[in-house]
């Protein structure tokens, strides 16, 4: 589950390491974005996204959404543990400053300067420069494929972004569809190349050890896709088979 198609990454993951897993997508078109609302409205829609992927009786809830995660994990896991193993996304920020930095952390506004994110810098980045910078409207832009708008926003966060920066946590799942976009638009002339730090494969890995089930990528099943916006049954919608992720995922499994 997610606001919107940022979970594509963490789905795409979770395919390429159990290619037998049925999979059921659930997000919130209806109320994107989801960074600019409260945090009390953030879990209001959370809930109402896990209760239509819930409805399917999944093994365990992937959490594919920093947002959710930073404000209504707590919410989530109350309503539906223990029945339903809650696996949160938490931005990358450990393995980033393993490497020293300097780091930025690019996420939406509601996530930027939280205390759940604040709380990870002060525990895994002491000593190392972190700039954290709001990318507002960046998570909309890459929901709706707008290219413009998806060019616009990395431009206004790249400039806010200190030019010493050597590694970039992409601290919002959506972000993760537009890597390669971000890195070229970050990287300095002459610097060692930027280090890209998302949340999508060690996720879904944990998703997996949750619920006690190995890797096994060779693994083959006639698998399903199911897709729930706001709730509603439908298709991959075409925004999402703009990006490769939603594209592999549509290839390899029916749409149900």
């Amino acid at each position: 589950m997610d606001s919107g198609i940022g979970l594509l990454p963490t789905a795409a993951a979770i395919r390429r390491l159990r290619p037998d897993a049925d999979l059921v997508l659930s997000w919130d078109p209806d109320g994107m974005p989801w960074g600019p609302r409260t945090a009390e409205d953030i879990t209001q829609r959370a809930i109402a996204v896990a209760e239509a992927a819930c409805a399917h009786e999944p093994d365990v809830l992937i959490v594919a959404c920093n947002t959710a995660s930073v404000h209504s994990l707590p919410a989530l896991r109350a309503r539906f543990e223990p029945d339903v193993p809650i696996i949160g996304t938490v931005p990358a920020i450990k393995p980033a400053a393993a490497g020293g930095g300097p780091v930025a952390i690019w996420a939406t506004p509601a996530t930027t300067g939280s205390a759940y994110q604040r709380g990870l810098i002060e525990r895994f980045a002491e000593g190392v420069a972190v700039t954290e910078v709001a990318c507002p409207g960046l998570a909309d832009a890459v929901h709706h494929a707008d290219e413009d708008a998806v060019d616009a926003a990395i431009a206004s966060a790249a400039a806010r972004t200190p030019d010493d920066v050597t590694t970039l946590v992409l601290g919002c799942t959506n972000y993760e569809l537009v890597a390669e976009r971000i890195r070229a638009a970050v990287q300095r002339p002459g610097r060692p190349p930027l280090m890209l730090h998302g949340s999508a494969g060690a996720v879904a890995a944990q998703g997996l050890r949750r619920i006690g089930v190995e890797p096994a990528p060779d693994a083959v099943a006639d698998t399903t896709l199911t897709v729930l916006l706001s709730g509603r049954e439908a298709n991959l919608p075409d925004t999402a088979l703009a990006y490769e992720e939603g594209r592999f995922l549509q290839v390899v499994s029916p749409v149900r």
